[in-house]
């Protein structure tokens, strides 16, 4: 069992808490961070992955420091929408993560958000060594400022007001 749940569950956290996003690779994991207000994600770091244990530390002290409520998790699925190895690597990361924290997590369709984030850094000129360095944690922002706007278009479009 996992504590994924509906974008719209994010409607309802306190004020004042944050998300995190993520592109989860297979060497590194991508982060970012939204503001308080849950409007504007921002590339926060990017973790070369080594042992879970390791990473989840890390992203669970991140979390900590940074009053984070809940994650957003990209996941790739192929380009016909469904899922592969690498969304069942992304599953059984979440399960893994669940044991240690009970934040609720949302999937967010990834398809493209690197290729996407690596097309605006190429007509940035961006060398290749710096794209390299910039690409996953742009990706987890890119993947974030996606729900983010999702909600916000929830909360404008209320029927229940």
């Amino acid at each position: 069992m996992t504590n994924i749940v509906s974008l719209e569950t994010f409607r309802d956290m306190p004020p004042g808490r944050r998300l995190m996003g993520f592109d989860l690779g297979t060497k590194t994991v991508g982060l970012a961070l939204s503001d308080v207000g849950r409007r504007i994600a921002t590339a926060l770091e990017t973790i070369r992955r080594t042992k879970f244990s390791h990473d989840a530390a890390r992203i669970l002290e991140l979390a900590a420091t940074h009053n984070v409520g809940g994650f957003v998790f990209g996941l790739p699925l192929n380009m016909d929408g469904s899922e592969g190895p690498r969304a069942q690597s992304t599953r059984a990361f979440l399960r893994n993560l669940h044991k240690l924290t009970p934040l609720p997590v949302v999937l967010w369709d990834e398809r493209l958000s690197t290729v996407a984030v690596t097309r605006a850094l190429i007509s940035a000129d961006t060398s290749r060594a710096r794209r390299t360095e910039l690409v996953d944690k742009l990706a987890a922002a890119y993947i974030l400022q996606g729900a983010l706007d999702r909600l916000s278009y929830l909360d404008d479009h209320d029927d229940s007001t």
